[in-house]
């Protein structure tokens, strides 16, 4: 397959837009990452994304909508979710809240789930190709699964070029780093996977999940995010062979997430910084402190750590 690489003006988002209707899978940017969207009504559209990104079919998908009515149609928002959206969809949240069954989301964005993860970007061009599909896009991030998330369209072309349809360039994400998912219980709030939006330390975290259930979320395999060295975090004294990853002053190492040991810069920079770090032999990272924006950097890194899972 030949992947077209379109502008970010109205010719691009009418061709993007037009491989979407045709069922086809596109890239593109959001404030997060750049995400792998197909139209989330069509199964075949949606096993497009599995297939390019060799993804798990257990593994459900984020559905992205214009607007948080869209979001109203397709899943049923819980009061305990109303704080959230008071001022509009934030930036870099995902909800995971229990599906609407006659919005005919494909199964494979679900995995099969009574929920559904909603998400409203707030990048305009993401505003701008959502508004102009006139539906739900299911998208993952455009990379192939289980390796770095993707904060530019040259990193999409690195990892899905001649497997997808289309990218459409919007320069380098802002935040670098993937939405935050909340889920609901009886409890009220608690986080799914930690990310781009930041929520209180004392907000409850989900336990593990058990490979007998499968993710609720999107990223929560044990391994994901991984470069193909292997990796050590925490690492104070490095071995001569690795190549480090640093954070904050007066760290020595071959790249610095945040000289100045700023977790939004850190953050920002993560992905790009293991892209540079894929081809590296081994790789130390030092420590990030695991606060705020910290405990999302530190999950990606547990991730890229962890022993590679077969199913990913």
């Amino acid at each position: 397959m030949k992947t077209d690489y379109l502008k970010p003006d109205r010719t691009g988002i009418e061709r993007a837009v037009a491989f979407w209707r045709a069922g086809e899978a596109v890239a593109f940017p959001t404030e997060t990452v750049y995400g792998l969207g197909a139209d989330a009504h069509n199964d075949r559209a949606v096993a497009k994304i599995f297939d390019a990104k060799s993804r798990p079919s257990f593994n459900p998908l984020i559905a992205h909508v214009a607007t948080v009515e869209a979001a109203t149609t397709i899943g049923h928002i819980p009061d305990a979710a109303q704080q959230y959206l008071a001022n509009g969809w934030p930036p870099g949240l995902t909800l995971v809240v229990p599906l609407q069954r006659e919005a005919g989301i494909s199964r494979l964005v679900t995995a099969g789930q009574d929920t559904i993860a909603l998400r409203v970007p707030t990048a305009p061009l993401a505003r701008d190709l959502l508004t102009a599909f006139g539906g739900p896009v299911a998208a993952p991030s455009a990379n192939p699964s289980g390796r770095i998330s993707p904060t530019s369209a040259a990193h999409v072309r690195a990892g899905l070029d001649r497997r997808i349809a289309a990218v459409i360039e919007g320069g380098t994400t802002a935040a670098g780093l993937e939405s935050t998912i909340l889920g609901f219980d009886a409890a009220g709030p608690l986080v799914l996977r930690e990310g781009a939006y930041e929520v209180p330390d004392t907000l409850r975290r989900a336990t593990e999940i058990t490979r007998g259930h499968g993710p609720v979320a999107p990223g929560q395999l044990s391994s994901h995010y991984a470069p193909r060295a292997a990796l050590r975090m925490n690492v104070v004294r490095p071995e001569p062979d690795e190549w480090v990853i640093g954070f904050g002053p007066g760290v020595a190492a071959d790249r610095n997430l945040s000289p100045l040991g700023d977790l939004v810069e850190a953050a920002a920079n993560l992905f790009a910084i293991l892209h540079e770090a894929d081809e590296k032999p081994r790789i130390a990272v030092t420590p990030v402190p695991n606060t705020g924006l910290g405990r999302a950097i530190n999950d990606r890194l547990a991730r890229a750590a962890a022993p590679r899972d077969t199913e990913s």
